[in-house]
């Protein structure tokens, strides 16, 4: 329930555009505290967000065994 209200509070929401560019930023620098907050809770109420940060988990994953093999 708490995330339910923290996701419709006008400073914490997002759009899936927005935390699409935050999930790729993600992948080359740590995010600032409140941009990291707001992606979470986005990532706790979207679905298709969520599936993307597991696509980026998962190429992450792959690449750096790749790496490692060479």
């Amino acid at each position: 329930m708490l995330k339910l209200k923290l996701a419709r509070h006008p400073m914490m929401r997002i759009s899936c555009q927005h935390a699409s560019r935050l999930l790729s930023q993600q992948q080359d620098e740590r995010l600032p505290f409140g941009q990291r907050l707001r992606l979470r809770i986005h990532l706790a109420v979207c679905t298709a967000c969520s599936n993307v940060a597991r696509q980026f988990a998962a190429l992450r994953l792959a690449m750096q065994k790749w790496r490692d093999r060479e």
